[in-house]
């Protein structure tokens, strides 16, 4: 194991890096000393080591664009280019492994100076604290750069920047899991198993240690890190293997025996309405307001301080949105219906034409009028997906919605989205257009309104929740013990508060059958996860991304020209394949950026590139 920090890996190496946080005279100019004598200077170093957290915006890579669920409708920006195969180590999209190093290198520094901290200043209780947050953060910063990467350098010094660089290889896949499980344990004996005071949310726990290893462990039994053939040449210049040639099926014991460990913590459960309020449970509500609400008991990690404003733009239709995040017709058609069934199951009363002559009962299904495609579809459907024709949610007065309408006859103050050519959002724009006819409502509250960019709820940036906990459960126990009863208990908690039916309800064939329980969980995942990135995770580690059903893109007819039929217009409402992704197998692994291989002889590049 390295035991020195690598720094050509990083970003910044000088003691100004250090102390970034400090952006104001004289504090920019405090020495390394300096900082570790006061308690607040200390804590502001800690918080700068929080700000090395990634993938927190809804913005990257995959959470939108890169997967089956969604594009971005700007064909220039990087997802763009990495779906359509203009990818190369040179190129470095999303090259977050410098970064994390960076984070990796002062988490090392707090720890090892927060003991200098006078004890006037900070009590021996509150430095054990910091410092199980900063391992917690350290092995979290690994944790990403694993899952994007591959096998990475096990750093655990700070070395001096005139140290030979090149001799610092990768680790194994099995030795950097075991690197991370460790500093989740440490983590763990000292973090509570929750926080009393709302001033402590988006601070790690026990259960957050507990779901990082749960993840790896996940991980670790999935096709793409469990016997990989692809990988049985991956190894370092000595011949050292990087990643394990033989499958093992008791990998998926341990990560469903991770997965447990979590929810046998007791210390989560999933949000519903009746935690915010409410005084019958809304299934509409509940999943909606999971994202929208201040923390709340399912969340395991979030991010307090995010770019909400940016997201709810970047997500929200013309004029006051960019209509950039697209969700797929692959996604809007892994969506049940109503009554738990899927819309390619003869029996779930699914009708693709034609529209809808009756609504919804429910204030919150689809109206009349609608397409038919959009009626009777399941409360998550409504709470996650804007289609055409759909009220604008961040819209609060009338006069503000009929600003979304095109035509006189459509300024009936409901602020219906308008996806097809010549609407608000349509392709008749130069700028911002929608590109699928669809639009995410995940994360968008009602109380903003995005015409006037006001976007004022203080929702945090969820990254962990306990459905995810759920669905790892079940995934995992599929796979190593179908029989077992807890699949079914595990996945329905996460169906029913959705307002759906139980699987062995409406699916009995699947309960014990391996092949189609796991067809039933992955879809699962894709629903009541969509836009939090598992999806691009998920199949990636399955080795499923490269399949034809995943890189056929398709989309509505967003081209068709309405003729001024508007919402009548039904030309609109045709599949089309949208694209057709670029794929090679070596992109279950992102590249190590030429820079960092230039300057890191001992490293190998991942498999294909």
């Amino acid at each position: 194991m390295i035991k020195k920090i690598f720094f050509p890996l990083l970003a910044a190496i000088s003691l100004a890096s250090c102390t970034k946080y400090l952006d104001k005279q004289p504090d920019n100019l405090l020495t390394e000393e300096m900082i570790w004598q006061t308690r607040t200077n200390a804590e502001g170093y800690l918080y700068n080591v929080y700000s090395h957290i990634y993938f927190s915006d809804g913005g990257d890579f995959a959470t939108m664009g890169a997967s089956d669920e969604s594009s971005v409708s700007i064909g220039t920006v990087d997802v763009r280019q990495m779906v359509a195969g203009n990818w190369s180590p040179g190129a470095a999209y999303f090259n977050y492994w410098p970064g994390l190093y960076t984070g990796i290198r002062k988490s090392i520094v707090f720890e090892q100076n927060i003991d200098k901290v006078p004890s006037s200043q900070l009590s021996d209780e509150l430095k054990a604290q910091y410092k199980a947050e900063a391992r917690y953060l350290r092995g979290y910063f690994y944790y990403l750069i694993l899952r994007q990467f591959g096998p990475f350098v096990i750093v655990t010094d700070v070395i001096d920047q005139n140290e030979d660089y090149n001799q610092f290889p990768r680790n194994s896949f099995d030795e950097c899991v075991a690197h991370i499980n460790g500093l989740m344990d440490a983590a763990a004996t000292v973090l509570p198993a929750r926080w009393e005071s709302p001033s402590n949310n988006g601070r790690p726990t026990k259960g957050t240690c507990l779901t990082i290893k749960s993840k790896m462990a996940l991980l670790a039994a999935s096709e793409l890190w469990n016997g990989n053939p692809a990988f049985a040449n991956f190894k370092n210049k000595d011949g050292k293997q990087l990643a394990p040639v033989t499958a093992d099926p008791q990998r998926w014991r341990l990560a469903a025996e991770a997965a447990k460990a979590v929810i046998d913590l007791n210390a989560y459960k999933l949000f519903t309405n009746l935690d915010n309020g409410g005084t019958s449970f809304n299934p509409y509500e509940s999943v909606r307001d999971v994202h929208v609400t201040a923390w709340n008991d399912e969340i395991i990690f979030g991010v307090i301080n995010w770019n909400r404003w940016g997201f709810t733009k970047c997500a929200s239709p013309a004029p006051g949105g960019y209509s950039m995040y697209c969700p797929t017709q692959n996604l809007v058609d892994a969506f049940a219906m109503k009554n738990g069934r899927l819309i390619t199951d003869a029996a779930s009363g699914y009708v693709e034409t034609g529209f809808a002559g009756t609504a919804q009962a429910e204030s919150w299904g689809n109206r009349v009028g609608d397409w038919n495609m959009y009626a009777n579809r399941e409360p998550r459907f409504y709470a996650f997906i804007n289609y055409n024709g759909r009220p604008v949610v961040p819209a609060r007065t009338t006069d503000d919605r009929n600003l979304f309408s095109s035509s006189t006859s459509n300024k009936d103050g409901q602020g219906r989205s308008e996806f097809y050519y010549t609407g608000q959002s349509g392709q008749r724009w130069s700028g911002s257009n929608n590109i699928t006819g669809y639009l995410p409502l995940k994360r968008i509250s009602a109380t903003s309104n995005i015409y006037w960019d006001q976007v004022t709820h203080l929702a945090p940036y969820i990254l962990f929740r306990y459905a995810e906990v759920l669905l790892d459960y079940a995934e995992a126990l599929n796979e190593y013990q179908p029989a077992n009863a807890d699949i079914v208990k595990y996945l329905n908690l996460v169906r029913e508060r959705a307002g759906l039916p139980g699987i062995e309800t409406v699916y009995p064939a699947a309960v014990g059958n391996k092949e189609e329980m796991r067809k039933h969980i992955l879809r699962e995942r894709m629903v009541e996860l969509c836009f939090e990135g598992d999806r691009y995770w998920t199949l990636n580690r399955r080795l499923l991304a490269g399949k034809a059903e995943h890189t056929a893109v398709y989309s509505m007819d967003v081209n068709a020209n309405d003729e001024g039929a508007g919402f009548s217009f039904a030309g609109f409402y045709n599949r089309k394949l949208y694209q057709q992704r670029y794929w090679r197998d070596k992109m279950y692994l992102f590249p190590i950026s030429q820079y960092e291989m230039e300057r890191d002889r001992a490293l190998v590049q991942n498999p294909g590139w």
